[in-house]
């Protein structure tokens, strides 16, 4: 989406250069040469999830660039975990291979608590991989991205982020238009160029057993609320 900006230029893929260790021992000039040109007046962007988890990302970046400005998007946790565990689930499905239920995973068999062990559930406590990062860079570096809210109203969370980066104003409604066969937000670049998401995105989530769902909400929602009062962002999360 910030590509439909004319001063922001994207890497064209994940560059996995600061969570990857193999990735990271090629150097800082393999890394610029994953990066695409760009003018004086543009900002280069690029995105690998797995850098707001991976324990040593935030020294590797603060290394490289103390000032860098951090975008991180986040959605309501359990959906977010659903969601993983989906991905997963389709990518076994794919292979003929069997999967347990998301419930069996959530919820310790033994202690009937959440299982905390679980990568889904462990990734969505946002405030812990939050509070590493917060020991290299201040608070003001980050800007949070209501992940939830840029899938039904996108333009907001584009604009929020425009000034964050300061970018003069460029998306518009123009460029956001509701696929209703997706289900999502598509984008226009012009009148000729037109992008959606992959079909990858916008996976069917499975059922999941409402008092696992309550369990999940009460595990979560003292980390949600320090995350919120860290961030300075209110989520419409339980």
């Amino acid at each position: 989406m910030l590509n439909l900006h004319p001063a922001v230029v994207k890497a064209s893929q994940e560059i996995h250069f600061f969570d990857n260790a193999q990735n990271y021992a090629r150097g800082i000039d393999w890394y610029r040469g994953k990066m695409p040109f760009s003018f004086p007046h543009q900002i280069t962007i690029e995105k690998s999830p797995a850098y707001f988890i991976t324990e040593e990302v935030p020294e590797r970046i603060f290394k490289m660039n103390s000032s860098i400005k951090l975008l991180i998007i986040v959605r309501e946790p359990i959906t977010r975990a659903v969601s993983d565990y989906t991905q997963v689930l389709e990518g076994k499905e794919r292979k003929n291979k069997t999967y347990h239920k998301f419930e069996k995973l959530a919820i310790d068999a033994n202690t009937c608590e959440v299982n905390t062990k679980y990568k889904a559930v462990r990734t969505s406590i946002y405030t812990k991989h939050l509070e590493r990062w917060l020991k290299y860079f201040p608070v003001e570096q980050f800007h949070i991205v209501d992940g939830d809210r840029l899938i039904t109203d996108p333009l907001p969370e584009l604009q929020l982020v425009e000034r964050f980066l300061n970018l003069p104003s460029r998306i518009s409604q123009y460029n956001l238009y509701f696929n209703a066969t997706r289900g999502f937000y598509c984008l226009r670049f012009n009148i000729v160029f037109n992008k959606c998401l992959a079909g990858s995105k916008g996976r069917i989530h499975p059922e999941v057993d409402p008092s696992v769902v309550t369990k999940l909400q009460k595990f979560f929602h003292p980390f949600n609320q320090k995350f919120s009062q860290i961030t300075s962002r209110t989520f419409n999360w339980p």
